[in-house]
């Protein structure tokens, strides 16, 4: 099966241009390809796993990955799937998560020996002449058409800025310049980006004849896998200091039957024939592909040791044992309790980052979703002295989310 088959076969590619011609780069190693990262954090999130997960593949078939990391763009922000405009941040802030970026790629990237490239597009984008893309630039793109595209459509009742609308021809810049600069000849993205990566094969052509090989691919499922990094107690970071290992397992533990064997086929490096074999897996057995899927996905991110010790924590907690050695740990101050010395469940559940906010704890205990040693909280009111601690404190939150208190 040659490279370009098994991403087929894996369910990674939803539409091509010219896809003679990116099958023969993609199987023949030629290809050096592009997938751009906009630093709106300080830290990747498991939206981004499929994208990491593309590259490592096809660098380990022999191409050539570009990381482009998007100081230039982020300080425009990507109007698709937003129904309102992003927050605007400095460029201090920017450049910060720049280099979070920079280090997380490493984990899945070779950059050694000229086996990749990370740039980011700052490096042209905020040196370019107004006027120059106006005439150099503006002068290829078709407003009418813009405004067809999916990432304006939805953003037109509320109002799409003109900040905003130049965000297409940005990223279609973006192309070009790579192609020039680093002979880029190929470039990934979601199927939320079609649009603009089909104005970035565009331009190069219409500026540099259409022979210029430049094509365009998009990833099945990218703006789905962006919504994975979300879940009812915030983001899922791939930086152990916000999502720590366990946590990270538990995420990946926890996905719908519906989606474990999917996830399993497009984020692993399993082998497909290993896979195939798990289409006809039901009833418990979906339970050992989520755990498959969980320590496959937390060894990749966190190493193998990691992943070891957040599979036996959850396994021992989910047999009941008494094993919480490895589980996540919060760890209380005097500046946590009351005037009166104590903590209440509520501000307990926030700070052990179980919830969101107090209003989502309160849910939780009235719907009797939360427990302390395994005794079921009633009274929203509960509240814990810091003797409480002194002992094991384990806080449950549903089945599956687990917290140790200690001082």
């Amino acid at each position: 099966m040659t490279i370009y088959d098994e991403l087929v076969a894996r369910g990674l590619i939803a539409q091509v241009t010219d896809e003679d011609e990116i099958k023969e780069l993609i199987n023949n190693g030629k290809a050096t390809f592009y997938i751009g990262f906009d630093p709106t954090a300080d830290s990747l999130h498991v939206g981004h796993f499929m994208a990491l997960c593309l590259m490592k593949r096809l660098q380990m078939a022999g191409n050539k990955p570009i990381a482009l990391i998007g100081g230039g763009t982020a300080m425009i922000g990507d109007p698709s799937g937003r129904t309102d405009m992003r927050q605007m941040m400095t460029k201090e802030t920017i450049a910060h998560n720049c280099e979070c970026f920079k280090e997380q790629m490493s984990k899945f990237i070779d950059f050694s020996e000229g086996k990749a490239l990370m740039v980011n597009n700052a490096d042209w984008l905020l040196d370019l002449n107004y006027v120059d893309v106006l005439r150099e630039v503006g002068a290829h793109f078709s407003v009418n058409r813009m405004l067809t595209a999916e990432c304006y459509k939805q953003r037109m009742e509320k109002g799409l800025s003109f900040l905003e609308f130049n965000y297409m021809i940005m990223q279609s810049y973006d192309f070009y310049a790579l192609f020039q600069k680093y002979g880029c000849n190929l470039q990934f993205g979601g199927d939320d980006q079609w649009s603009n990566m089909l104005g970035g094969t565009e331009l190069i052509r219409r500026k540099l004849g259409k022979n210029a090989c430049a094509m365009t691919i998009t990833l099945l499922l990218n703006s789905e896998g962006k919504k994975m990094g979300k879940t009812q107690s915030g983001a899922v970071w791939l930086d152990p200091k916000k999502t720590s290992p366990f946590d990270f397992y538990q995420y990946w533990r926890n996905v719908g039957d519906a989606d474990v064997l999917k996830c399993i086929r497009m984020l692993t490096f399993l082998p497909l024939e290993e896979i195939d074999k798990m289409d006809s897996w039901e009833g418990s057995q979906l339970n050992q592909a989520k755990e498959i899927l969980a320590y496959e996905l937390t060894k990749l991110v966190h190493g193998e040791e990691e992943a070891k010790k957040a599979q036996e924590a959850a396994k021992a907690l989910f047999a009941g044992g008494g094993n919480t050695e490895n589980m996540p740990t919060t760890t209380l101050t005097d500046a946590d309790f009351n005037e009166e010395g104590k903590i209440g469940i509520l501000d307990l559940m926030v700070k052990a980052e179980l919830v969101t906010s107090k209003a989502e704890a309160r849910r939780g205990v009235q719907q009797g979703g939360v427990t302390v040693n395994g005794e079921k909280v009633a009274d929203p009111f509960t509240a814990y002295d810091k003797a409480s601690f002194s002992d094991e404190f384990v806080l449950k939150k549903g089945k599956k989310n687990f917290r140790k208190i200690c001082m």
